[in-house]
């Protein structure tokens, strides 16, 4: 019998996927206009690469126990995010997604990617904000959008774009299926025989019903899945 992540990697397009509402995942607005030096922080399977101009020179970085337990990670530099191996105001523009949250100290990571840019540069951020526990136990906090903006300005980094790019509603109905999946994988092996079908049949109906209304109701900015940033080190700091 398949195991559950086969079954959901089978699934990861169809409304039967816990995650379908989430979309598929997107590059940041405006990447495939960096030029000059690109240093991805949380790089993964280096996946932002394939956005860029082939003349952007692109560094991987990743964290070493998180990024090969997690991601099979191949990155140029095993690094810390919060003690960055690289000299000040040496790169263009950073990317940092979906990372603040794993990090010890993520206002020092926010110190560290402003000390690398170059004044003028730019930097791409990413951080989630409703949504479960993931990666355990490496997983230490969540931010507000005034979180969010405190550190950053702390850090010289203004903003210019801060983006929710998931309808609340999606947010609350993700919420809903990730609910359910997490019962149903901690659910003993028959608990997970008797309710897998009930289960696939209840999260494909959230997330109709979410992704139809959504497309009518207004959101709320209150609650949202992830806050989406573009960021600019000014001249000058």
């Amino acid at each position: 019998m398949p195991t559950l992540r086969s079954l959901a990697r089978l699934l990861r397009y169809t409304p039967f996927h816990p995650q379908w509402l989430l979309g598929r995942r997107k590059p940041p607005r405006g990447i495939e206009t960096a030029q000059g030096l690109l240093l991805d922080i949380g790089a993964a399977d280096r996946w932002v690469a394939r956005f860029l101009p082939s003349e952007t020179q692109y560094v991987a970085l990743d964290y070493p126990v998180t990024g090969e337990k997690f991601y099979g990670s191949t990155p140029d530099v095993f690094a810390d995010a919060c003690n960055l191996p690289v000299r000040d105001a040496c790169a263009d523009h950073v990317v940092c997604l979906e990372v603040l949250e794993h990090v010890v100290d993520p206002a020092r990571t926010l110190m560290e990617i402003s000390r690398v840019l170059k004044p003028g540069g730019r930097a791409w951020l990413s951080m989630p904000f409703m949504y479960p526990v993931h990666n355990e136990p490496f997983d230490f906090q969540r931010y507000t959008e005034f979180g969010l903006r405190r550190d950053l300005a702390r850090a010289n980094l203004a903003v210019d774009a801060l983006v929710r790019p998931i309808h609340s509603l999606r947010t609350a109905g993700l919420l809903v299926n990730l609910a359910l999946a997490g019962g149903i994988h901690q659910s003993s092996p028959v608990g997970r025989l008797l309710l897998l079908l009930p289960g696939a049949v209840a999260i494909f109906l959230v997330n109709v019903v979410a992704w139809l209304v959504s497309l009518v109701w207004p959101s709320w900015d209150n609650l949202t899945m992830r806050h989406d940033l573009q960021l600019r080190k000014e001249a000058g700091s």
